[in-house]
């Protein structure tokens, strides 16, 4: 089944599917430009993993202490006043995610870094602190970077200069333009944009139709069957914006 928007689907950004769809669309991705790089460029899906700090410990139901046993001291004496007591400590949730580097064909050497981002990279922690650090060695580097945000939620990425308030937004930087760079904006009614490919400069640019590749993925994925649309889309949408998508869903 089609999705019912004609762009990004707000029912996508839900926390607990977003990993699906950014590992989905970034396969998606790969598959789609690949064949159109040959033979001078290859594609690499390449993935990072961190330890994201966590953010609280649900005790729902539990009692504050339990007492499992006694405690012994280094030499073995046991301590009739003390005793080991069963708490909780926080402990990160390890984060995966997936990225696509153009390479070329033979050396290997990376031409072009294409990212999706993901909610813990436009929020305060280790994911944005390890994605900037990145961003800032692409953008100090002869490679391009390609940036999608696909989510309403969060920090933007630091750019300079006044870009107008989005719902979603394309990063183009081309390493042989900076520090300047195209932002394309785009909102949750409009089409998403097609997505241009930086190589090396003077090569020619294939596109990418991301909204195609994104409606492509909602019906191999079955997404329709996974998402509710009867309850409110996570992060919520202004008001004018859920009345405007309650037109697009009338079946539901």
């Amino acid at each position: 089944m089609p999705s019912p928007f004609p762009g990004m689907d707000p029912w996508l950004e839900r926390p607990d599917l977003w990993p699906d769809v950014h590992n989905r669309l970034i396969a998606a991705l790969g598959d789609s430009l690949g064949p159109r790089l040959r033979p001078r460029y290859f594609v690499a899906l390449e993935e990072r993993v961190y330890l994201e700090e966590a953010q609280g410990l649900a005790l729902v139901g539990r009692p504050d202490l339990a007492v499992v046993g006694s405690r012994r001291d280094i030499g073995g004496e046991v301590r009739a006043a003390s005793a080991v007591v069963e708490v909780e400590v926080p402990v990160g949730d390890r984060q995966r995610e997936t990225y696509l580097e153009v390479r070329s064909a033979g050396d290997g050497e990376v031409v072009t870094v294409l990212e999706v981002l993901s909610p813990s990279n436009k929020r305060a922690g280790e994911g944005r602190r390890l994605y900037l650090q990145k961003r800032s060695t692409v953008l100090s580097t002869l490679t391009s970077l390609v940036e999608i945000d696909l989510l309403r939620g969060g920090d933007r990425m630091p750019v300079f200069g006044d870009p107008p308030p989005s719902d979603y937004a394309i990063l183009i930087s081309r390493s042989w333009q900076r520090p300047r760079a195209h932002l394309l904006p785009f909102s949750l009614r409009e089409a998403v944009p097609e997505l241009p490919v930086p190589l090396r400069k003077g090569e020619d640019e294939p596109t990418i139709d991301l909204g195609l590749v994104l409606g492509g993925l909602y019906d191999r994925a079955s997404y329709d069957l996974r998402v509710d649309y009867r309850r409110a889309p996570d992060p919520p949408l202004r008001p004018e914006d859920a009345a405007w998508a309650e037109t697009r869903l009338p079946s539901r």
